[in-house]
């Protein structure tokens, strides 16, 4: 499957569904996971990773 590259590399926009699949595979989570990890700390793509790899 192909994966759209994000408008803001640095930022995960949950409103994008082909943002949401490309950090999906690139952070290897699935979709409810990273929701509730840029719920908990933002959008911010550095904060999200770390939050995921705890």
């Amino acid at each position: 499957m192909l994966f759209r590259s994000p408008a803001d590399p640095t930022r995960i926009n949950l409103q994008s569904s082909s943002e949401v699949n490309h950090w999906c595979n690139v952070l290897n989570c699935t979709g409810t996971r990273l929701r509730n990890a840029a719920l908990a700390v933002g959008a911010l793509v550095a904060d999200v990773r770390a939050y995921l790899s705890r």
